[in-house]
């Protein structure tokens, strides 16, 4: 005789928020694994599951925000392998090699308006900042690094309503010895008024600069100089998903005292990491196995 097991394949809510807080303070897929006492496979599904949860609920939250100065930057990472080292015969595959991840951040409310995972071409410029337009209740004043992909999207999406410039840095030569890990000295800047009026007292990046050291320290695929890399782009972009959605919602920023959500005003509390899980519906349970079909019976 037989007897049908009934379970959940499912980690309890309090076990995935463990999980969750390993992920967003920077540690690898495998660490997790090991201090959760869990599969990399679990691991990995829970990432997928939170992270595309992540992206939906903030692509409809983060919706007519009153920012009114924004910063735009682009920060360097790789998936499979850096494009010098990309195989031939994989060299036009669009999921392997150099990947960029975008990003807009608001320098009231710190808080993260947009973000875009992809290259650094002036296509993946236009999607983001016309992403980022659709998001905005008001005109802003816009400051971005001197990329040049920036100015036509800029342009197409928001035209004459926004105040535009680009802070140019000027570089000097790396100390000797240091060339290969130390960025070089920046000497000086440049400020290029692109459109409006904007106010150079706030012509500035550093706000967002500083976000991308957040990154790399609480994302372990973005760490430099390691041999941590994402190996698929879909997962490079869910863990993105989760890292803004816990700086956003669940992480009280030090100078603000509070979530940039709610600086923001579109969030009343700082989220717990059991929010952030909870954001995937737990599944009904149901059979498993060979006899799912068939009626129960005791073991005799």
């Amino acid at each position: 005789m037989w007897r049908i097991v009934r379970h959940m394949n499912r980690l309890g809510l309090k076990k995935r928020a463990h999980i969750l807080s390993l992920l967003v303070e920077g540690m690898s897929l495998r660490a997790v694994s090991r201090v959760a006492d869990c599969s990399i496979n679990t691991v990995t599904k829970l990432l997928v599951d939170v992270g595309i949860a992540c992206a939906e609920y903030q692509d409809k939250t983060l919706r007519k925000l009153p920012c009114k100065r924004i910063q735009c930057d682009e920060i360097w990472s790789f998936v499979g392998a850096k494009q010098k080292n990309v195989p031939i015969d994989r060299k036009d595959d669009d999921d392997i090699g150099d990947v960029w991840t975008w990003t807009a951040l608001c320098a009231d409310s710190k808080l993260i308006a947009s973000w875009a995972v992809g290259s650094r071409d002036g296509l993946a410029a236009a999607q983001f900042i016309t992403d980022l337009r659709d998001r905005l209740a008001n005109r802003v004043q816009l400051t971005t690094d001197g990329h040049r992909a920036y100015l036509k999207p800029v342009e197409d999406a928001f035209g004459a309503n926004i105040d535009y410039a680009m802070l140019i840095k000027l570089y000097g030569e790396a100390p000797e010895g240091q060339r290969r890990y130390s960025p070089p000295e920046v000497i000086g800047t440049e400020i290029h008024v692109v459109q409006g009026k904007p106010d150079k007292a706030h012509v500035s990046t550093s706000y967002v600069e500083r976000q991308n050291l957040t990154m790399r320290m609480s994302m372990r695929r973005f760490t430099r100089l390691t041999n941590a890399f994402s190996k698929k782009i879909e997962n490079h972009a869910h863990a993105v998903a989760l890292h803004f959605m816990h700086y956003n919602f669940g992480r009280i920023h030090k100078s603000l005292r509070v979530t940039p959500a709610m600086e923001a005003g579109i969030a009343d509390h700082v989220w717990s990491l059991e929010e952030i899980a909870a954001l995937v519906p737990e599944p009904l349970s149901r059979p498993r196995g060979p006899y799912k079909n068939r009626p129960k019976a005791a073991v005799s």
